[in-house]
């Protein structure tokens, strides 16, 4: 991917995050309502962040339909298609670099080895480590 390509990715992907962001500035002044965990906006949000727009948004659009009496609610983390990369050197990337704070866990969706779709959790406990 190219730096204009990119450039562009990140428009697009700020363009959908901004009036997510905006919402749960003002949902926290309101008492929670969501039938799921993570809330809806949350989900959308990481949706988002780690898919291509059109993906995310069909998955959040699917999501919010669901949000209702009618269905039971629960957990429900989001799920991205994600290939992971293949280090030779990882036991030595921590020994020079130091520690790692994760933000969000990949977890995957089924034990096959050619999985390529995991689900997302996110860390909130590294967000209070890293203040």
């Amino acid at each position: 991917m190219d730096a204009h390509t990119s450039y562009i990715s990140m428009i697009i992907k700020n363009f959908y995050l901004a009036p997510i962001k905006g919402y749960q500035y003002i949902s926290k002044m309101l008492p929670a309502s969501c039938r799921y965990y993570p809330s809806c906006s949350e989900y959308a949000s990481w949706q988002f962040e780690f898919n291509a727009p059109h993906k995310a948004f069909l998955a959040t659009s699917k999501r919010i339909l669901r949000c209702n009496q009618l269905f039971k609610g629960g957990i429900d983390y989001p799920v991205v298609s994600f290939i992971p990369k293949k280090y030779s050197h990882i036991l030595t990337f921590n020994a020079d670099y130091g520690k790692i704070n994760t933000l969000y866990w990949f977890i995957p969706t089924n034990t096959k080895p050619d999985n390529t779709h995991y689900y997302i959790v996110k860390d909130f406990d590294a967000i209070k480590r890293s203040t």
